[in-house]
């Protein structure tokens, strides 16, 4: 084996801040991040597609999985992220998207995510006028959504949704967290 080669253990995160078009169009602009793939997480109702999600009854939220490398970004890092680029405050919304797949959820792979993602709340919480309802909860399950939903974005950025709704949030990355950005 090559000595030069140095093997990198990749992580996993796994979040839920509205609709996954735009959690992932910002977590796909960050170093370290090698990896963004949208699907649902959360629910208990076999193998879903987005029409089932959509309709708000199958307990799955809209998420993003983030394949990051911890030497370039850390997990905290990524959570410190998710807290400031949408709203944790709001039940079951975040903008124009309305239900509990829209909800705000950090599903969490082991102990050392979930006292990492209590930490990071109680720390955002200080921002916040309103309170947290952002949940942290134990990971059970991804599965990938519809390959027309994967980098949606990058595919329809003249779309008017993401035009309206992602370019905002674009925009807010790049001014306000440049030390993150790629």
């Amino acid at each position: 084996m090559d000595k030069g080669i140095q093997w990198v253990k990749m992580q996993k995160a796994t979040f839920a801040g509205g609709c996954f078009w735009c959690t992932e169009a910002i977590f796909k602009k960050i170093k370290g991040v090698k990896n963004v793939e949208v699907g649902y997480s959360g629910g208990d109702a076999g193998v879903p597609t987005y029409e089932e999600v959509s309709t708000g009854k199958t307990g799955y939220a809209e998420v993003i999985q983030v394949t990051f490398e911890p030497k370039l970004v850390s997990y905290s890092d990524l959570l410190y992220l998710f807290f400031r680029t949408h709203d944790p405050t709001t039940k079951d919304r975040q903008g124009p998207d309305i239900g509990p797949q829209y909800r705000s959820v950090i599903f969490y792979k082991d102990e050392s995510q979930k006292i990492k993602a209590e930490k990071e709340k109680k720390k955002a919480q200080k921002l916040y006028d309103s309170h947290i309802v952002t949940e942290i909860i134990p990971f059970k399950n991804f599965f990938p959504a519809e390959d027309n939903h994967q980098n949606y974005y990058g595919k329809n950025k003249n779309n008017s949704y993401c035009k309206v709704v992602i370019d905002p949030k674009i925009r807010k990355l790049q001014k306000d967290f440049r030390k993150y950005l790629k």
